[in-house]
């Protein structure tokens, strides 16, 4: 589906002929005074929606003070789980310095993320799952709206944890700069922020163009965190990794086996090793990951005549991030007592030394474009039609300096080759700064990886009133959608054949096509009637064929009762569904022989009556069959996968507090059930599974999951590539109050919202025990009972000021161990406070705090990198910033 430029430069075009097209002249169409809220495609004159939404418009999010899409979505009460950030120092999808939003917690590839209502393209170093919200400036959102609730039977896949409909300025008129930098109460962190917005209205068009350019500075890790902590003695003390640079192992005797204590290596021999001795890896890691972006958007539209207009959008962003990382480690190597490097008479098997003299660099960069190109227009009084071209692409790469080569690693340590043959330096290994510039340059290699995606799709939908009701017009939507993705990611030469010491990866191309229809209705039910001062229903009904596994269809319904001016209740019951992604249905398959357990190895001391006893017996397996070593193991994508399936549903109240015009609260309650959810299942547990069920009749049991030697009783072969296997459920409730009122001669608004999570269970497989994340955290994110966040602006004359307090409650850490230091963690609150004013109505000033307390990341067991949870608590402290904006 790549395609050839020539067809890229067409599309280019057409997305800049409103530019060009300034100069035409038709009549203006008047403004469509309905509106269509994000999820349903239908146009309505009043804003009420069916199910839970969060809107934040330009004005809330300038008062946040957030620099990112990412910082906004991350603090809401709704998000949890794993998402990347800059302080989060693991390769996420889209690469180091990608970010994504993870509604419920569930996985960011189950939450839709939409510009205008229509798809992002996947964005990173190659075959990605999800959007990098660094790809969207602020400065071009006019609102963002967020849907937490499934609607894949209004956008098709992916919408199971709910929907992110980023929706940009529909115009400018003039010139905009705004400017912003900001540091830590350390110093440290330098930010610069720069954007600037110009554009046209005429009679019949409107252009405009944002450009904007982000920079932040590294923050060091040992600057926020001195050192991993460990428990010894029921204190927290430094620790460290024992791959240390000096070299660590142990001497051998005559027969080539170890003897006495491990030894660290010094310049002229050794010294006992200890503890104290471990490795301070914190100073090779970030806290905040150094991030650089420029953004190019460009919106306009013209009227062809009354009942017609051309609208495109273009966007460019480019993104580059780089950050350190710890040096590799060589392990096992056999030093002889004979070589010169060796200072002593003995041979010495090193164990690990880590390569102090060449710690490694990570340099991420990405490219992606996104061009849409569409008509608009009014079919008679009540009618309207939309349809669009949408086309984007994103390239990146990913480069690694100073990986080990294990070729050259393999040469140089075979010390009676190497000793004779010139060509190839005897690697030096005997303590710190042994190795030369000559033995690192053989040694060690740079690796590049590339990769992209790229989305086409073409999107038609037509919405008006179909006929009336005694309650009033029932009104439907309908549309159509083509839509192509692929992926693809080609690993550096090296690191498929194995050759360099990474992780192993085959190329990945694949790409999949999709047809889908819906048809979406409002039906009034009741209007003015007792105890039902209104009552709507809503249905929805998607068609989705997919090349890759076939059709699907999915439904939504939904109801509205307003009781009364005061109370209204409204809930929804849908089916939601998530595509395997590229890498899960065409990730290249490894294979290798894995650590496995066999539950039939010495069945026979198995008690007679079980289950695994009876099918160990009735499979043949020998009465004296002991298992021995590993087994043949398949790993990765599936092509053979299936969508994951869902059903959702949300009840919830609305009250609006009479007497008081402007206090309203809102509780809605949450329910998601994922079957056929996505994973890999290890070897031990299939096995496990197959023999503990009666008869033989878990599906693991199957012939394309595993055979035996029908002889020995061996396990030959184990299949753990991806498959449908897993059940989630996710449920919750969510709370939110809302006041507008003017106090002391100030305009304020108060919002709060808060989120309970009951349940998040998980079971990886059938019959496999039930994993409650709901309450914990750990390496995987947070999965806290309760959050929340208080959103407070104050308004008067040239004043404004803005106070956010965001609540992240206690969780117990899921993977320590109960009583340990760090088992779990407290509530934690963040405050963040800002104040502007305006100079005159063109030039405001704006300065502000976030962390005002100063408030430190909590410690817990399980997260390694800065002895937090970096997806969810703040690393970096207090820290200031200032702005100007300027309207011409």
């Amino acid at each position: 589906m790549r395609f050839n430029p020539a067809l890229s430069s067409l599309i280019v075009a057409i997305g800049a002929a409103p530019i060009t097209a300034l100069a035409a002249t038709n009549t203006a169409v008047e403004p469509i005074e309905r509106m269509v809220v994000t999820g349903s495609r239908i146009q309505r004159t009043e804003t009420s929606s069916y199910a839970p939404i969060t809107v934040f418009d330009a004005a809330d999010i300038e008062a946040t003070g957030v620099t990112s899409v990412e910082a906004l979505l991350q603090r809401m009460s709704a998000s949890a789980g794993f998402a990347g950030n800059q302080t989060n120092a693991y390769w996420t999808d889209g690469g180091y310095g990608s970010t994504q939003v993870n509604l419920r917690g569930i996985g960011v590839n189950r939450t839709l993320v939409l510009l205008n209502g229509r798809r992002m393209v996947n964005s990173g170093t190659g075959a990605n799952a999800s959007v990098d919200l660094n790809t969207i400036p602020l400065s071009i959102i006019d609102r963002v709206e967020v849907l937490k609730d499934g609607a894949s039977a209004i956008y098709g896949a992916d919408a199971v944890a709910g929907v992110v409909n980023i929706i940009t300025r529909d115009y400018v008129d003039g010139f905009e700069i705004s400017a912003r930098g900001g540091q830590t109460d350390h110093g440290d962190g330098e930010e610069v922020n720069l954007d600037l917005t110009f554009g046209t209205i005429s009679d019949n068009s409107s252009v405009y163009v944002a450009m904007s350019y982000d920079k932040t500075e590294e923050v060091k890790m040992t600057s926020r965190a001195e050192c991993p902590l460990a428990e010894v003695d029921g204190e927290l003390v430094c620790s460290g990794s024992s791959h240390i640079s000096e070299g660590r192992g142990h001497y051998l005797d005559s027969d080539g086996n170890p003897v006495g204590d491990s030894v660290l290596l010094l310049p002229d021999g050794s010294k006992p090793y200890s503890s104290d001795d471990s490795l301070n890896y914190f100073k090779y890691f970030n806290a905040v990951q150094p991030i650089e972006r420029f953004n190019l958007f460009s919106a306009g539209e013209i009227d062809i005549n009354h009942n017609l207009t051309f609208f495109a959008e273009a966007m460019y962003t480019r993104r580059e991030t780089e950050m350190t990382a710890t040096p590799q480690t060589v392990k096992n190597v056999v030093i002889p007592s004979w070589h010169e490097s060796n200072p002593t008479d003995q041979d010495f098997l090193l164990e690990s030394r880590r390569l102090g003299e060449a710690p490694r660099d990570f340099y991420v960069e990405t490219d992606t474009w996104r061009i849409v190109n569409g008509l608009r227009g009014e079919l008679g009084d009540n009618w309207s039609w939309d349809a669009a071209i949408n086309w984007g692409r994103n390239t990146g790469s990913f480069e690694v300096t100073n990986v080990i080569n294990n070729t050259n690693l393999a040469n140089a340590t075979d010390y009676d080759s190497c000793s004779a043959d010139p060509a190839v330096p005897c690697a030096n290994f005997w303590g710190q700064n042994s190795l030369t510039d000559e033995m690192l340059d053989y040694l060690l290699v740079d690796t590049k990886d590339s990769g992209g995606n790229e989305q086409l799709s073409f999107t038609t939908n037509i919405t008006g009133d179909l006929f009336e009701l005694p309650a009033g017009m029932v009104a439907i939507a309908a549309g159509f959608e083509h839509r192509q993705e692929e992926g693809w990611s080609d690993p550096d030469d090296l690191t498929v054949s194995g050759e360099a010491n990474t992780a192993q990866q085959d190329a990945i191309d694949g790409d999949y096509r999709a047809n889908e229809v819906y048809l979406e209705a409002n039906v009034p039910l009741l209007v003015d009637a007792p105890l039902a001062q209104k009552l709507e229903m809503t249905a929805a009904l998607r068609y989705s064929d997919f090349d890759t596994f076939g059709d699907d269809t999915n439904y939504k319904l939904g109801l509205q009762w307003q009781l009364n001016q005061v109370v209204t209740l409204r809930t929804t019951k849908s089916t939601a569904f998530r595509v395997p992604n590229i890498p899960e249905l065409f990730g290249g398959i490894s294979q290798g022989y894995m650590n496995t357990t066999d539950p039939c190895s010495d069945w026979t001391s198995l008690d007679p009556n079980s289950n695994r006893y009876a099918n160990c017996r009735a499979a043949g397996v020998p009465s004296d069959y002991q298992q021995d070593g590993t087994t043949l193991t398949d790993r990765g994508g599936n092509p053979d996968l299936k969508p994951e399936e869902a059903d959702t549903l949300t009840v919830g109240l609305v009250i609006n507090v009479p007497g008081i015009d402007s206090l309203s609260f809102t509780v809605d309650y949450y329910d998601i059930e994922i079957e056929n959810a996505i994973n890999s299942v290890n070897g031990s547990s299939k096995l496990a599974a197959c023999y503990d069920s009666a008869d033989m009749s878990h599906p693991f049991c199957s012939d394309d999951q595993f055979s035996r030697d029908p002889v020995t009783g061996e396990v030959t072969y184990l299949q753990t590539q991806l498959g449908n296997a897993a059940t989630e459920t996710v449920s919750g409730i969510d709370f939110g109050a809302f006041f507008a009122h003017s106090l002391a001669g100030f305009d304020t608004n108060t919002t709060l919202e808060l989120s309970y999570l009951d349940e998040y269970s998980i079971q990886t497989y059938q019959g496999a025990p039930v994993e409650h994340r709901e309450g914990t955290i750990g390496y995987d994110g947070s999965y806290t009972k309760w959050r929340g966040n208080l959103y407070f602006t104050a308004a008067k004359n040239e004043w404004q000021g803005s106070y956010n307090v965001q609540y992240i409650g206690g969780a117990d850490d899921q993977y320590a161990n109960e009583g340990d230091i760090g088992d779990s963690v407290g509530s934690v609150f963040y405050h963040n406070v800002q104040l502007s004013y305006d100079i005159n109505p063109q030039i405001n000033l704006m300065a502000g705090i976030d962390n005002l307390f100063d408030r430190d990341a909590p410690y817990h067991q399980s997260y390694t990198d800065g002895n937090t949870n970096t997806m969810t608590y703040d690393l970096l402290g207090r820290r200031y910033y200032v702005g100007i904006k300027m309207i011409m």
